[in-house]
């Protein structure tokens, strides 16, 4: 049996959250803005990112 989950918890979670490709380091960004490639990590600097993956619940 699978639990509802609330849309205000998947915008809180998923809506804007970039994740570093170099150290995993979650970041909340605009999407133009990383498309642009203005948005870097604060831990290592890098630009590559790519949206955070919704988990599977089993």
């Amino acid at each position: 049996m699978a639990k509802k989950v609330f849309p205000e918890a998947m915008q809180r979670l998923f809506d804007r959250v970039y994740v570093c490709r170099k150290c995993a380091h979650k970041i909340k960004a605009d999407y133009a803005k990383v498309r642009a490639g203005k948005v870097k990590c604060r831990h290592c600097g890098s630009r590559a990112l790519r949206p955070k993956r919704r988990e599977k619940k089993a």
